[in-house]
């Protein structure tokens, strides 16, 4: 049954017809005015809201922002007082992604620190893994959800560049917008996030932890109370701002001789999928690396996670590092680093933005 209810803001006016014109210049309509002999209330329409000015109130002033992607309708300025006192803001109507320099820092994030664990958005708890997030650049997430069953989640989407989402260790249970039934996410598989493709997460096993990355770090989450999903139709190769759609499973992956000598990864498929834009590898080392070369790259973002294993990682004038499961670090570029003494079963998620870069060994 639709809703015939409105809703109607409330502003206290000392002087009616200062208020009206005030309004009427903003943009309003004057759709009410009332007693006729004295009025005490008028009722001004306008940009999708009702604003209700009344001698008799004792309203606090209010900040009404009026959402528009043509603000030069309204004049020069972005601020207008009414002599109500009340404030009028022109802002945005569209989400505007922001697109922040990044500020390149070496980072090391690691588990034995037991940094505090956050509640986030539908009960989930959240471990920051890059704290400055490189000036805005990046989010790198560790999430975890202890007690399994279904998760609280409502059909959403997100303005954002680019987001993944890695399962780390159990399943997870979701349904994204035209690309099928719901399915499971198990532990060493990943998927894409486009931008503003609707999803929900359904369901997750007990101890459930997942690395999400989002591309800036500030971005818009939208609830979409219209749709309902599964959609109706299937088009996985549809583009949603010119990314598609990845599910990659760790079951049919195929690897490769890796970038470092002494790994193997494998592909995701998610630099082709992105244009360019993020690529995303998962690597391994075939034995024990005890000696190694300096490395650089010159990509603007090189986050890595630690899966499974340990190692050290060296870099020019810093410490040597020592990292275990659960740890992150962050390579910024032209930095010279390595990565020796590793444990025949370390495993190592990395993501690089943009998906395209070069790297140069240093003997």
């Amino acid at each position: 049954m639709k809703s015939t209810c409105k809703a109607q803001i409330v502003q206290s006016s000392a002087n009616l017809p200062e208020d009206i014109n005030f309004l009427i210049n903003l943009g309003f309509k004057l759709m009410n005015i009332f007693p006729d002999d004295d009025p005490e209330v008028a009722v001004m329409n306008g940009h999708g809201v009702s604003i209700r000015l009344d001698k008799t109130s004792n309203a606090l002033a209010s900040v009404v922002n009026i959402l528009t992607d043509t603000p030069e309708q309204f004049g020069s300025e972005t601020s207008y007082v009414a002599p109500n006192k009340c404030r009028y803001e022109i802002v945005p109507l569209s989400y505007q992604i922001p697109k922040p320099e990044t500020k390149h820092t070496f980072e090391v994030r690691q588990l034995r620190d037991q940094e505090p664990w956050v509640i986030g958005r539908a009960g989930m708890m959240y471990r920051d893994l890059v704290p400055n997030r490189l000036g805005g650049g990046i989010m790198a997430s560790h999430i975890r959800i202890p007690t399994g069953g279904p998760v609280p989640d409502m059909v959403h989407y997100h303005t954002i560049g680019f987001q993944l989402i890695y399962c780390y260790k159990g399943w997870v249970k979701l349904v994204y917008e035209d690309q099928g039934e719901p399915f499971v996410l198990n532990a060493g598989d990943c998927v894409t996030q486009p931008p503003e493709i609707r999803h929900r997460v359904l369901e997750a096993s007990d101890n459930l932890e997942v690395i999400e990355i989002g591309v800036p770090a500030e971005h818009m989450t939208s609830i979409d109370h219209e749709m309902e999903l599964p959609t109706k139709e299937f088009k996985p190769e549809r583009e949603f701002q010119g990314q598609r759609f990845v599910h990659h499973k760790e079951q049919n992956a195929v690897w490769t001789p890796w970038r470092l000598e002494g790994f193997e990864h494998r592909e995701t498929g998610i630099n082709e999928a992105t244009q360019g834009i993020a690529s995303v590898h998962i690597a391994k080392s075939m034995e024990t690396i005890n000696a190694a070369n300096y490395t650089s790259h010159n990509s603007d973002i090189l986050f890595s996670f630690v899966l499974s294993g340990n190692l050290n990682l060296t870099t020019e004038n810093k410490a040597v590092q020592n990292l275990n499961e659960g740890d992150a670090f962050v390579i910024p570029p032209d930095m010279k680093y390595m990565i020796s003494e590793t444990s025949n079963n370390l495993q190592i998620f990395e993501i690089s933005l943009p998906g395209t870069f070069e790297t140069t060994v240093h003997s």
